[in-house]
């Protein structure tokens, strides 16, 4: 885990997968390999980010993304602090950019923001003086999610390169989906989306993907198969008759997932809808599913994040205590 050298990973944020290369994508999946067999052990905790302080800022609600990041934060023996949405300022009319001013006068070393604007993360990242992870920003990126994703399937398969990866659902409103196209095609995958025309972006093969409004058609000889959530919060009007219709179209159960290569794998980012998006059958088997393994992948991922991110501010807190001791 200590063999990566500073400066290697050159951002200085992680607010997207869009613009990393697949040298950088393996970088930071190597290294939460490592992470991985460390939280396997009994004693899961390391000093690597001790003296730091990580705030996770999340003015939308989460449990899996801000419970991992609270983890990833104390396992490598950093200061974590936890802001919800009820406990923010902009609940009694502050504006973001003064909010990310009063975070940043407290001389954090890293913040994790969840936003329900698109840019509102990126926004945040030019008004502080930090490392800023995005932990999904309104239906743009989500990254951590999509190295996660990346991390449980090559850890499955050994290999991302060659796959093929059906992603199946509410690509609209889905960061999950994006982050994962951007990685998938960057590491040589075929990547395929699969959604009733209500739900597709606009020119959404533009970003190098194939698309199916048949769920059969769309698995077809599939090796991964990745299921997304209805995201109903985000929908203003119908975009699909009803969820009883929409699973008997587009939700998986065990007749659908026939089509994909025998032993396809599958995938869901969670919260799980059972009987809209998939079937429990399905999501329960434990030979096929790969859920829980993402949710381990999680913590790992953002380890691996966290430690890269702060490399810099590490080094430069040791030079400033040499030259103090000098």
């Amino acid at each position: 885990m200590s063999t990566i050298n500073r400066g290697a990973f050159p951002h200085r944020h992680l607010l997207g997968i869009e613009g990393l290369s697949a040298d950088e994508i393996t970088m930071l999946l190597d290294l939460s390999d490592g992470y991985v067999e460390q939280n396997r052990q009994k004693d899961k905790k390391r000093s690597v980010l001790r003296g730091l302080t990580v705030i996770n800022v999340f003015f939308e609600t989460s449990t899996r993304t801000r419970t991992s990041f609270e983890l990833a934060g104390k396992r490598l023996g950093a200061d974590v602090i936890n802001i919800s949405p009820d406990a923010s300022a902009i609940k009694k009319g502050e504006t973001l950019i003064d909010t990310a001013m009063t975070l940043n006068a407290m001389h954090p070393d890293v913040l994790t923001v969840r936003h329900a604007d698109s840019g509102a993360v990126h926004l945040l990242s030019e008004k502080v003086a930090c490392a800023v992870i995005n932990a999904g920003d309104g239906s743009h990126e989500h990254p951590t999610q999509a190295l996660l994703d990346a991390l449980t399937i090559r850890r499955r398969l050994g290999r991302l390169h060659g796959l093929t990866v059906a992603i199946c659902g509410d690509i609209l409103h889905s960061r999950v989906a994006r982050s994962n196209i951007h990685l998938l095609n960057t590491m040589g995958a075929r990547v395929r989306v699969v959604a009733p025309p209500t739900l597709l972006p606009m020119h959404i093969e533009r970003l190098g993907v194939e698309v199916f409004n048949d769920m059969r058609e769309g698995i077809a000889d599939c090796d991964i198969v990745m299921m997304l959530r209805l995201q109903t919060e985000r929908m203003q009007g119908s975009f699909v008759p009803s969820t009883r219709e929409y699973f008997h179209f587009f939700g998986l159960d065990a007749g659908k997932l026939s089509a994909a290569r025998p032993d396809a794998l599958i995938m869901h980012p969670g919260p799980m809808n059972r009987g809209v998006e998939i079937d429990s059958l399905v999501a329960d088997d434990i030979s096929r599913s790969l859920i829980h393994e993402q949710v381990e992948m999680g913590v790992a991922v953002r380890m691996a994040c966290l430690d890269l991110l702060t490399r810099d501010a590490l080094a430069n807190e040791y030079e400033s205590e040499a030259e103090t001791r000098q």
